[in-house]
């Protein structure tokens, strides 16, 4: 399905405050440098996602000391290429909490923008980076999560334990 996860779920948008400017709320997060150009224009998402890494390389100390120290940190472990349930248990919670959140994710955080669409209500934001292209924003609506849900039941694994978790 590579293929298939390259193309974005959203419009890509390269100017962080034009984003924000029609962002919904809560505001997701996924990656550490997504993460930085949201810092970066004055916001501090409100779950954040990151794994230290960005086209499997180590992002940069400025990138890096971006990620807000004021919130709430949570560690997870969650492979390349797999959604574990400790990240969507993480993920679900972050959404629900009245503080932000940051989930550090010990492994690979690149395929979380999909549960995180899932999780999050309707009208919110889910903002993950295309590589080489820009951030690629999500608005939660029917649309959206139809698309994810579908390509969530054609990956290996239980999709209908990951639906449960996310309780879509």
């Amino acid at each position: 399905m590579r293929t298939e996860l390259k193309e974005p779920l959203g419009p890509v948008v390269t100017d962080a405050e034009r984003l924000l400017a029609d962002a919904g709320d809560p505001l997701v997060a996924v990656g550490d440098v997504v993460t930085y150009h949201l810092e970066r224009a004055g916001v501090t998402p409100d779950v954040a996602l990151v794994d230290g890494l960005t086209k499997r390389e180590t992002v940069a100390p400025e990138v890096e000391a971006a990620v807000s120290d004021d919130a709430r940190r949570v560690t997870v472990t969650n492979p390349a290429g797999t959604l574990t349930a400790d990240l969507l248990d993480a993920l679900v919670a972050a959404v629900d909490a009245p503080e932000k959140t940051v989930i550090a994710v010990s492994g690979e955080e690149d395929l979380a923008a999909l549960p995180a669409v899932l999780a999050a209500p309707e009208g919110a934001s889910v903002v993950y980076g295309q590589p080489d292209e820009g951030m690629v924003h999500v608005r939660v609506d029917e649309d959206a999560r139809a698309a994810v849900r579908d390509i969530l039941s054609r990956m290996d694994g239980d999709p209908d334990r990951l639906f449960d978790v996310l309780a879509d």
